[in-house]
């Protein structure tokens, strides 16, 4: 990547320094390296630029933004700070924003393979399909080995049911990055969606001899061929497949219309309609914070828990929780002590099968007339209790259900069929329960 040196006693080699210790994970290192930098020359461009880029990496992209367009001002044709400024905004769901960075990288770079592939990635968000392919196609003809580009070609052919156009997509990032695990994921998935189950289990066989112990196969295979199915997912599982996804979950979930929390909050409006900051409430898998809006004013304490890192990071940039913990949620709900007056879990439940441990769990910690309300998908009627489905999540009966709670001391109050989100254009039918500990 091209550095901006200026003047004014700042050597090159230590801003080299301060870049690769960046590059290495040493963030404090780097950052107290670029703030001398700026303490000599307050309007040095690279400084100014990756300092940007760090707050970001920190939670803070408030001042992460005001950095990089800093750097912009002083240098407008700075291409590099144009893309890691639309990075910045689309994770931040700042889409305009982004886009138009990104469209300005490639005009003053025209080949700058990484905004052709960041460009693609905005296009096909809205829906712009032949584009975002001429995008990705054009990062590809300036960087054959460029394998972001190749793979979110597979995903857009595979969502435009092109199987074999992104079976092969996806063998090409496993050409360029063997052992490349997100790679592994998306062509089995894939074949799975094809109908070509037999040679979705040979690779993750495959995968599972590049990598015995991964969490994400290992779930999968299980899924794949309906054996020996675990009474819920590893946490290994979770937590290598939300910090992948966390990124870019909210992006990803708006496309598919995701319901789930806005369902809980418009249920809480019915039956909790005096939203007076006095309630202790937790967030049970918390994700990116995306109940915050409507926990918040209800709560005197809200405390969110998720097992993925990457997840927390994102919802502590809301700035909502008073608390977030990073947890095994039934590990962590039998820890707690009649403390909270209301949990909330949106889509985490799908990722147990045997709901016994967590909702005992929850009855451990709410108090008495505590409610608990939640989200999980519907299995088909000839199932009894729960079901691993070809996705990796679970699917629970409602009867099954009802008598869990049950044996948890709860009583089950409403449990209503919703639509949770669209998935290849067919509605995902979920069940919104809610329900009270009992005296």
């Amino acid at each position: 990547m091209k550095q901006k040196w200026h003047r004014l006693g700042v050597r090159p080699v230590d801003v080299e320094k301060a870049v690769s210790f960046h590059r290495a994970g040493k963030l404090d290192q780097a950052r107290r390296l670029y703030e001398n930098i700026l303490s000599i020359d307050r309007d040095h461009v690279t400084a100014l630029h990756f300092l940007g880029v760090l707050h970001h990496q920190h939670g803070d992209s408030v001042a992460a933004i005001a950095s990089i367009q800093r750097a912009i001002k002083l240098d407008p044709a700075y291409a590099d700070a144009h893309n890691n400024l639309g990075n910045i905004f689309r994770e931040t769901n700042q889409l305009e924003a982004a886009m138009h960075a990104y469209r300005r990288v490639v005009e003053l770079v025209p080949g700058h393979a990484d905004a052709w592939n960041n460009l693609g990635v905005m296009l096909r968000g809205r829906g712009q399909y032949e584009e975002a392919e001429q995008a990705y196609a054009r990062a590809i003809a300036l960087n054959a080995s460029h394998a972001a580009a190749w793979q979110n070609r597979g995903s857009l052919q595979a969502r435009l049911n092109q199987f074999d156009v992104a079976v092969a997509a996806y063998r090409r990032v496993l050409a360029l990055r063997p052992n490349d695990a997100v790679a592994y994921d998306a062509l089995t998935r894939t074949l799975y969606r094809a109908g070509r189950v037999d040679e979705a289990v040979a690779v993750y066989h495959e995968w599972l001899s590049v990598e015995p112990d991964n969490a994400v196969a290992k779930h999968m295979l299980a899924a794949a061929t309906g054996t020996v199915a675990p009474d819920r997912a590893s946490d290994r599982y979770v937590r290598d497949t939300f910090d992948a996804f966390a990124g870019s979950f909210d992006r990803v979930l708006d496309q598919l219309g995701y319901r789930a929390p806005s369902l809980i909050g418009e249920f809480l409006d019915r039956v909790l309609p005096d939203a007076d900051g006095t309630l202790v409430i937790a967030d049970a898998g918390c994700g990116t914070g995306l109940c915050a809006t409507f926990l918040r004013p209800r709560a005197a304490r809200l405390v969110g828990v998720d097992l993925s890192a990457g997840m927390l990071a994102r919802a502590r940039m809301l700035k909502q929780y008073d608390e977030l913990v990073e947890a095994e949620l039934s590990a962590w709900l039998s820890g707690q002590h009649h403390e909270y007056d209301l949990i909330v879990s949106a889509d985490t439940l799908c990722y147990f099968g045997a709901l016994e441990q967590a909702l005992s769990g929850a009855a451990n910690t709410l108090r008495p007339g505590g409610r608990l309300v939640f989200t999980v998908e519907k299995a088909g009627k000839a199932v009894d209790e729960y079901v691993l489905d070809h996705t990796g999540r679970y699917s629970h009966a409602e009867s099954y259900v009802r008598r869990a709670l049950a044996a948890a001391s709860f009583e089950c109050n409403d449990v209503h069929e919703v639509v949770l989100r669209q998935e290849r254009g067919h509605d995902v039918i979920g069940l919104l329960v809610s329900a009270q500990r009992g005296g």
